[in-house]
């Protein structure tokens, strides 16, 4: 039996436009609903489709309760973490 994979990640549009936090155990699928806008929502309403960051995890209570400290940090922690990765912010989806 394959292990599940949890991922907690960040789409933006750019970096000075909303951010969105989610969590999937599917990061290809559930990137690929994003950029199709096949779930309605705050992402659909705002087109946030960049993946900027992700971090993945074997557990998935470890990954919700990740999800939501994410969820209550300040939004320069947030650019900051991503900025950590991703300097230039580009699409990790490919």
């Amino acid at each position: 039996m394959t292990a599940r994979i949890y991922a907690v990640y960040i789409l933006a549009i750019r970096k000075d436009g909303p951010l969105y936090i989610g969590i999937t155990n599917d990061l290809e699928r559930r990137i690929a609903e994003h950029k199709s806008h096949a779930i309605k929502g705050h992402a659909a309403n705002y087109n946030i489709d960049r993946l900027v960051y992700v971090e993945t995890f074997d557990d998935p209570t470890h990954a919700i309760e990740r999800e939501k400290v994410l969820k209550t940090w300040r939004r320069a922690w947030k650019v900051a973490l991503i900025e950590k990765e991703n300097p230039a912010w580009t699409d990790r989806a490919g």
